[in-house]
């Protein structure tokens, strides 16, 4: 047995061991972190990598990743082109997968940008004057690297607490923008919406596509939040929403109720004259009024027009919606199609014109339909601003553009085929269109300046983002007939289509989106000068 204390050298090489093994000790701490062991002990995954912005949001870049992946996989077909991930390039699947440097959906008349949709996976940390921020940008123009384009990112509304405001910045043009891919899809299925119409229940007719629900307006300043239905419950309680118009304006409603029955199923109450759908939670209840023209009119014979032909009297409001109109807080009122329809124009009971109808050839028409429909549009929203017992908000949807091709809806017009929103090559003239549209702003602005009760009217101008629209119609898949032809014949006539309503879930759903804005901007900002009342222009 040896003695203590022991020798020097034996000293020297017990401590020279000792820091050699915690040196050793120390590489393998930092080449394999505990933190990393555990996680991938119970999560099965270490690659989770955070990136933290100027305001410490959070976004996890597998969220963004996914989003890429997503993208890559889109549905492609010879010649398509659809947006990848950050390059800021696009695959076109018809030259091999070759890079094609054109953006493929531009819209707006300033600079064409193609934006990456990430704002919906962003997690915001903050919950106090939430803004809706730009999401990261690519510019064409000179192949930039993308950016951080503004000082916060914050979360879509479908993710905020309840009571938050989500309203994008009140000085933001809504109506100027581009179509953006958005992988998340609709906020609603034909199975969670047993009330739309049958023609436009485009899934269920056995449309074979559906990227066509997939794509969501994007302002060029802003972000339009995703519908809220809590949000519009919530802003909405006790009040009544009426939808007055045609049959694309039943079209909206159903949007409407559809993205709200995903909170809540209403209850149906009303008569042929008005459809109710109270939302008992909250005592909201949404409303049907049909109203073809807007103004009053009549089959019965009048001077030398024979019974059975509609007179429309153009100075005269129609009865259908004025006589509910004071139990109306907030109207979406829309008009217009129904004026390539047979029928007679009159003025202080004078026949002025008509549509498919005048008998005396000899006689000059003094009106034509479209400038029948801008008068009715200036008789019908005069009424509404003049009504004594009306103090609401108005909100004016513009024109819905068609998308026949080759021919009108009654000569051989078609939309088959059209899977995707149209780049800004493809769209073609709409004359009639942007005639319609201009009417109605003129309408529109003339009636502004007979304003006499306090009531507001806004202008919901659809018609320009809705033009490259045309993959959005149900086109020949009207109807669940399993034996119905849907591709053109052998002489290349196309099959009977409908290029005119709108595929539930579908584009429509923005329209939405929008009167929900609208509605937020005019009740969170109420007595504050943040929402000017300009009015509308032409599209040229």
């Amino acid at each position: 047995m040896s003695a203590f204390p022991r020798s020097l050298s034996s000293i020297t090489v017990s401590v020279g061991g000792l820091a050699l093994f915690l040196i050793f000790a120390s590489a393998i701490l930092i080449s394999y972190p505990i933190g990393s062991t555990v996680q991938v002990y119970f999560y099965g995954d270490d690659s989770g990598k955070t990136v933290r912005w100027r305001n410490e949001t959070a976004i996890d870049t597998r969220l963004v990743d996914s989003i890429d992946e997503v993208n890559k996989n889109l549905p492609a077909s010879p010649g398509s082109k659809v947006p990848i991930n950050s390059s800021s390039q696009l695959i076109d699947s018809g030259t091999n997968g070759g890079v094609n440097e054109r953006a493929p959906i531009p819209f707006s008349s300033s600079n064409v940008r193609q934006e990456e949709d990430i704002s919906s996976n962003v997690s915001s940390s903050s919950t106090d004057n939430v803004e809706i921020a730009s999401p990261l940008s690519m510019d064409f123009e000179n192949n930039s690297d993308v950016t951080d384009t503004r000082s916060n990112l914050s979360s879509p509304a479908s993710f905020l607490p309840e009571g938050v405001g989500t309203s994008v910045d009140s000085g933001c043009d809504l109506y100027h923008g581009s179509w953006i891919y958005d992988p998340s899809g609709p906020l609603y299925t034909i199975d969670t919406c047993p009330v739309v119409t049958k023609g436009q229940n485009c899934q269920g007719n056995g449309r074979p596509d559906k990227e066509y629900e997939n794509w969501r307006w994007k302002p060029s300043g802003c972000d339009l939040p995703k519908f809220d239905a809590r949000k519009f419950l919530k802003l909405m309680k006790g009040k009544t929403l009426a939808f007055i118009g045609d049959s694309v304006a039943r079209n909206q409603m159903e949007s409407m109720l559809c993205l709200l029955r995903q909170v809540e199923i209403p209850v149906m109450r009303g008569s042929k004259k008005m459809h109710r759908w109270l939302f008992r939670s909250s005592s909201v209840v949404i409303v049907r009024i049909w109203s073809s023209w807007l103004v009053h009119h009549t089959r019965d014979p009048l001077d030398y027009a024979p019974e059975g032909v509609d007179k429309l009297h153009l100075d005269v409001p129609d009865e259908a919606f004025m006589d509910f109109l004071p139990h109306f807080d907030v109207v979406v009122i829309s008009s217009g199609h129904w004026f390539v329809k047979q029928s007679v124009y009159v003025l202080k009971n004078e026949i002025v014109g008509g549509q498919f109808w005048w008998p005396d050839k000899s006689l000059p028409m003094k009106i034509n339909f479209s400038e029948a429909f801008g008068i009715s549009v200036e008789t019908s929203l005069g009424a509404i601003l003049a009504h004594p017992n009306y103090t609401g908000l108005t909100i004016v949807r513009s024109y819905s553009p068609d998308h026949y091709e080759g021919g009108a809806w009654n000569t051989g017009g078609s939309c088959t085929g059209k899977v995707r929103p149209a780049s800004a090559w493809e769209l073609g003239e709409h004359s009639g269109t942007n005639l319609m549209h201009e009417k109605q702003v003129t309408g529109f602005s003339k009636a502004i300046k007979k304003v006499t009760n306090k009531s507001k009217l806004r202008f919901l101008d659809i018609t320009e983002a809705f033009g490259y629209r045309h993959d959005g119609h149900p086109g020949p898949y009207r109807n669940d007939d399993p034996n119905k032809i849907t591709q053109p014949g052998p002489d290349g006539k196309p099959p009977p289509q409908d290029c005119l309503h709108w595929c539930l879930p579908g584009p429509i759903d923005t329209w939405n989106e929008l009167v929900l804005e609208i509605i937020t901007r005019e009740i969170e900002f109420e007595g504050k000068q943040t929402f000017p009342a300009s009015e509308p222009h032409f599209h040229r």
